[in-house]
């Protein structure tokens, strides 16, 4: 049966999530396992996810995850803060953007604990981070591996609305098209699991796919817990797995305009002439 309350998997220590794993009753104790260790006769439920399977798939691929941190959760309005690029092997590189004239609000100090004095004293100058990232990103997908970015459309529209503004050139002018192949894992669970109730922030999702997350809303953990989300997710789920890496971007965008049109026409049903539009660009929406 599913664990109802959040524990130690009896088997690799790792913590359990409610709701992420198994209990199972042994010797007259509750005992409490994670997805991975769950004996066999310990079905999931249809709270979980359905178990790892040792399938080949994108999963198993050279991937890096990427995640920024910024000055506002509108991205036609955001400038980075800082951003890191975690690859296959855990090894990252971070970034801490100077902000100039500019200042972060308290709100944003709030989330993710970077002062405007800090970035002052520590960070880089904007122009050099932004062309460091965006072509450090460009280099990962030309060689065609894939760059997983939890809610895509945010942090790429930061990114190419900075390079933008100072007429530096975008991710698409630097690789000759598109950016692909991203691979979303909020665009992946809402495509695979459209009815699921609960929140899909990246700290839900992580519990749900039994992930560890800590030092949440710092870009470097940010961006290994978004990583580590995606191979689960595959791990997890063979028919997704088997796609091809760029079948599979083609696929997060009919899913993202998918869940756009669904939640256009909630809204619509429940706030009669009040609704906003929902933006089903994926994975990357600038400013006009």
């Amino acid at each position: 049966m599913r664990n109802r309350y959040p524990g130690s998997c009896r088997t690799c220590r790792v913590q359990v999530p409610a709701d992420a794993g198994a209990a199972v009753k042994e010797s007259g104790r509750w005992r409490v396992y994670c997805s991975e260790h769950a004996p066999e006769d310990a079905p999931p439920g249809p709270a979980g996810p359905p178990r790892r399977g040792d399938h080949p798939g994108w999963h198993t691929l050279d991937l890096a995850g990427y995640d920024s941190e910024t000055s506002s959760n509108n991205p036609d309005k955001a400038f980075l803060v800082s951003a890191a690029l975690v690859d296959a092997s855990g090894s990252a590189r971070t970034w801490l953007v100077d902000p100039g004239d500019r200042e972060i609000p308290a709100e944003a100090v709030a989330i993710h604990g970077i002062s405007t004095e800090r970035a002052r004293d520590e960070g880089m100058p904007a122009e050099q981070a932004l062309e460091e990232i965006a072509d450090a990103l460009a280099a990962h997908l030309r060689a065609g591996r894939g760059l997983v970015i939890f809610n895509a459309p945010f942090d790429l529209g930061v990114l190419e609305n900075e390079l933008r503004r100072r007429d530096m050139k975008s991710l698409a002018e630097r690789l000759g098209s598109a950016p692909r192949p991203i691979i979303d894992p909020l665009v992946i669970d809402r495509g695979i699991d459209p009815f699921r109730k609960g929140p899909r922030n990246l700290g839900a999702m992580c519990g749900f796919y039994g992930v560890e997350l800590t030092e949440a809303h710092t870009a470097v953990a940010d961006a290994a817990a978004c990583l580590s989300l995606s191979r689960e997710i595959g791990a997890r789920h063979a028919d997704v797995a088997g796609l091809d890496l760029h079948a599979l971007h083609d696929r997060q965008v009919d899913w993202a305009l998918d869940y756009a049109r669904r939640r256009q026409e909630w809204l619509e049903r429940s706030r009669p002439g009040r609704s906003r539009v929902i933006d089903g660009t994926w994975p990357i929406s600038v400013s006009p």
